[in-house]
């Protein structure tokens, strides 16, 4: 008799306790800062561009080679309003080989790339897994708005910056210039 309410006891008590475990898809549990998600493409907000200029340092470097990439000539950097002379034209990832080594963050020196906190693209065909320059694009945007992300070296890598670093420096020679 004791043992049967020592028995119903222990099962109360675990009827009432809070769930560890989530019922996914319905719940989802909170991702830590650090996690590191598929790779996006990060955009220049003040030049209305991706900071990526296509130099394939990351797809070089990818131990899966799973990126491919394309660059074009910049049509904003002759009109003056971007410092890229090179802009992406397109950029695709196969999700199903990256390994999320998180190389080709390491290896950009132009703030292009980063590691999200997406992880559910999954995809029912094969060529699902294929996220092309809007797909990335889309993710680094999203990642950008919900980390309040800020760009390493922005006297380099943004474009507003980078300008009126230019301009300031092409001022300071003008008058050295005239009084010669």
């Amino acid at each position: 008799m004791l043992s049967g309410l020592k028995g119903m006891y222990i099962t109360l008590r675990w009827l009432f306790r809070k769930p560890v475990t989530a019922h996914y898809p319905k719940q989802h549990l909170p991702i830590q800062d650090r996690y590191m998600g598929f790779p996006a493409l990060l955009w220049d907000q003040t030049a209305d561009e991706p900071f990526c200029t296509g130099c394939m340092v990351c797809v070089r470097e990818c131990p899966t080679l799973c990126m491919g990439a394309q660059m074009d000539d910049n049509p904003k950097f002759a009109d003056g309003t971007s410092h890229r002379r090179k802009i992406i034209s397109s950029f695709e990832i196969n999700l199903n080989r990256c390994i999320l080594c998180g190389i080709c963050v390491d290896v950009c020196s132009f703030d292009a790339i980063e590691m999200s906190h997406e992880h559910e693209l999954g995809s029912f065909s094969r060529n699902g897994a294929r996220a092309n320059l809007t797909d990335l694009i889309s993710l680094g945007r999203k990642y950008q708005r919900e980390t309040a992300w800020n760009p390493t070296n922005p006297e380099k890598n943004v474009a507003a910056v980078a300008l009126e670093k230019k301009a300031a420096n092409a001022s300071q020679e003008s008058p050295a210039e005239a009084e010669s």
